[in-house]
C-alpha cells in the first residue's frame, strides 16, 4: 500500500502505527511505506524483534486454545491489531466450535479491514475502542450483542499494555477489565521488559516509537507481576510453578528450544479470576 492509495480515513499515511508494524513483521500486507521505514530501522537496531513478536504472537494463540480447553467459549481480544494468520476465531474454534470473539482495536486501519475477521455464523465482530476508555469498550452495543458477563471469558491483553503510560494506571485498567468479567475467566498479558536487556536497545525501541501513534513504555517483571494482582496465575507448561515467564516458553513443549533471545523482550503470564 503506498502512502496515497487506499488509505482509510482516520488513518494517517505519514504516522507509524503498532497494529501496522505488527502486520509488517508478521508477513502481512496491510502497513504503509513509514510503518515499513520504521520497522527496517528497529531491525537494525533490534536483531531479534522479529523473532520476539512471533515469540508474542504463539504465546496469543496457544493462551486463547489453552482457555478453551478449560471450557471458555467467549473471549475480547483487546488490542487485536490487524487480521493475520490463526487469528484468535480461528485458533479457539478448533477447540470449541461456535466460541464467541470481539476484537478491539483503537486503529482505524482495523476497522478498515475488519471484515477478515468476521466469521460467516456471526460468532465474531470488530469494534474501535481504546483499551484506555473501558466504560465505553465494555458498554459498546456490538460487544453486548456477542458477550454474556455472567459467563467466564478470556481476556486477551497481549503486547497492548505496554503502549499505556504509567499515569494512565494500566494496573487500573486491567484490573477493571477483570473485575467485570465472571468468576472462573482468565486474563492472558504479555508485556515489553527492559530487564536483562541491553539499555542501547531499549533505547532505540523507546526513541523509534516516539515518533508513532502511540508510545513505548516498557516495564520491569516485578512491574509487569502487578498486572495479575488479585488473580490466580495458572502454570506456563508441564513441571513449572505458577509463575510470569518468558512469551516463548509459556505453553512450550520444549522449553530449551523456544527460549529465543527475541522471546525475552516479553514478559507473559495467564490467570484466572477467582
Amino acid at each position: 500500500m503506498t502512502e496515497t492509495e487506499d488509505v482509510p480515513p482516520g488513518v494517517d499515511p505519514a504516522t507509524p502505527s503498532p497494529a501496522r508494524l505488527y502486520d509488517y513483521f508478521l508477513g502481512g500486507t496491510n502497513y504503509l511505506p513509514v510503518d515499513k521505514r520504521m520497522a527496517d530501522r528497529l531491525q537494525v537496531d533490534l536483531p531479534d524483534i522479529v523473532d520476539g513478536i512471533w515469540a508474542n504472537r504463539g504465546f496469543h494463540g496457544r493462551a486463547a486454545v489453552w482457555m478453551a480447553q478449560q471450557g471458555i467459549r467467549q473471549f475480547l481480544d483487546i488490542g487485536s491489531g490487524l487480521p493475520t494468520q490463526n487469528n484468535t476465531h480461528e485458533a479457539v474454534q478448533k477447540v470449541a466450535p461456535g466460541a464467541r470473539v470481539v476484537y478491539i482495536d483503537n486503529d482505524p486501519m482495523v476497522a478498515a479491514h475488519g471484515n477478515a475477521l468476521l466469521a460467516a455464523d456471526g460468532t465474531t465482530t470488530v469494534i474501535t475502542a481504546d483499551v484506555r476508555d473501558p466504560g465505553f469498550l465494555l458498554g459498546h452495543r456490538k460487544l453486548r450483542a456477542l458477550i454474556d458477563f455472567a459467563e467466564p471469558t478470556g481476556v486477551l491483553l497481549t503486547a497492548v499494555m505496554h503502549f499505556v503510560p504509567g499515569d494512565a494506571d494500566p494496573w487500573g485498567l486491567v484490573a477493571r477489565y477483570m473485575a467485570v468479567v465472571a468468576p472462573g475467566s482468565f486474563l492472558a498479558l504479555s508485556h515489553g521488559t527492559h530487564d536483562k536487556m541491553p539499555p542501547s536497545m531499549v533505547q532505540a525501541g523507546t526513541d523509534a516509537y516516539a515518533n508513532a501513534t502511540e508510545q513505548l513504555y516498557v516495564r520491569s517483571k516485578a512491574e509487569i507481576e502487578r498486572f495479575f494482582d488479585g488473580l490466580e496465575l495458572v502454570p506456563p507448561y508441564e513441571g513449572a510453578q505458577p509463575a510470569v515467564t518468558y512469551v516463548g516458553l509459556w505453553g512450550a513443549e520444549d522449553v530449551d528450544a523456544a527460549d529465543s533471545e527475541g522471546s525475552r523482550a516479553l514478559f507473559c503470564g495467564v490467570a484466572r479470576r477467582p
